[in-house]
């Protein structure tokens, strides 16, 4: 009987274990049943937090940190990665300009900025790159993107002549953008947006009416913000010929979407199948008998481009069964049985308190994983 070869693909269990360590603890139990197995890791995401983490994992890169300016203008420490073939590089933009940089008493949508986002992309271009794979979950931000394009070079400039403060509430302002001085690299870079909504700019379902609210702005700074995005929007069509309001996914990350579009070459992609792309993993499921994949919590929602589904399809492709474990298993999961999902198992073993189980979860899972494997060989014996 030939080797089994088991490809571990999971994202990470959220503040439990990152994807390259849910991949260990997937091996270790899975080794206890069938030790001479060929394991294969590829740590994933769905380009929300823990993007550049998996790919760089996966990838064997390096991850690299640097002090930038962070939402509210002050210092904070963010990090970048290069993937493993030294030419690719991975952002989440909320390491510069995320949510977690401000509180409940500091977040003000009128005034975060991502500038840091902008100072992040520049270090990719000091070290040559010229692809970059940025993840927009996660912002603090509403600026359109303006400090990113600050931070290479633009310009936003008043009727007066005096440079715009930096902030989406200071874009209702905007006389002139200057692009003289953009770092002209930018036009040499291919930026892969993972990005999986598709609100508008402007408008009802635009940035400021759908994610403001979570950054801080009240009705008056909603519509404020609105209004300000739109000028900003219009001054790009007029200054730049770029159409930015409307366009799906431009009102991605407070706008940061419509910025990439105005002033970067990026594409607009789903996370999960950039995500499945960059770490090889269709290559690696050729031949495998098993791929095992999961999340903290699997339910009806991920079907919706989460990691578990976008490693199904891709293993259903392959004619490779698809074994999700996961933390907790929420409600209606029946529906991802016909998305190549075979079967659902969780790991929790016991009720407890959610420190303790966040604590266990490399043995939980190194449980589970040895138990499933139990299982598969009774069934492969007889």
């Amino acid at each position: 009987m030939k080797k089994a070869t088991f490809v571990l693909a999971p994202d990470s269990f959220k503040e439990s274990m990152t994807a390259k360590e849910v991949c260990n603890a997937m091996e270790k139990g899975l080794r206890k049943i069938f030790p001479e197995a060929n394991y294969i890791h590829v740590p994933m995401a769905d380009g929300g937090e823990g993007t550049t983490q998996s790919l760089i994992d996966a990838t064997d890169g390096q991850m690299y940190h640097l002090n930038v300016t962070g939402p509210l203008g002050t210092t904070v420490e963010a990090s970048y990665g290069i993937m493993g073939n030294g030419e690719i590089a991975v952002i989440e933009m909320a390491s510069a300009s995320g949510i977690q940089f401000v509180t409940q008493e500091t977040k003000n949508p009128l005034v975060t900025t991502t500038y840091g986002t902008g100072e992040l992309i520049r270090a990719c271009l000091d070290k040559g790159i010229k692809k970059i794979i940025l993840g927009i979950g996660g912002s603090s931000t509403n600026d359109g993107g303006a400090g990113m394009a600050e931070a290479l070079g633009a310009r936003f400039y008043d009727a007066a002549g005096n440079t715009l403060p930096r902030g989406g509430g200071a874009l209702g302002q905007l006389y002139k953008i200057d692009i003289s001085g953009l770092d002209s690299r930018l036009s040499q870079v291919d930026i892969q947006v993972a990005c999986d909504v598709t609100n508008p700019l402007c408008g009802e379902q635009g940035a400021s009416a759908i994610f403001g609210p979570q950054k801080g702005a009240t009705p008056e700074m909603v519509a404020h913000l609105d209004s300000s995005l739109a000028h900003y929007a219009g001054v790009i069509r007029a200054q730049l010929g770029k159409e930015v309001a409307i366009t799906p996914g431009a009102g991605a990350a407070g706008g940061l979407g419509a910025g990439l579009m105005a002033f970067t070459q990026c594409t607009l992609r789903k996370g999960i199948d950039i995500v499945v792309e960059y770490s090889g993993l269709c290559d690696k499921l050729a031949g495998a008998d098993f791929c095992f994949t999961g999340e903290g919590r699997i339910d009806y929602q991920t079907k919706f481009g989460k990691t578990p589904y976008g490693v199904a399809h891709s293993a259903k492709a392959e004619g490779v069964p698809v074994i999700a474990v996961s933390g907790c298993v929420g409600d209606d999961v029946e529906a991802l049985y016909d998305e190549g999902i075979d079967t659902i198992f969780g790991i929790i073993p016991r009720a407890d308190n959610i420190e303790a189980l966040l604590k266990d979860g490399p043995l939980n899972m190194e449980r589970t994983c040895e138990n499933i494997a139990r299982l598969l060989k009774t069934a492969l014996d007889n």
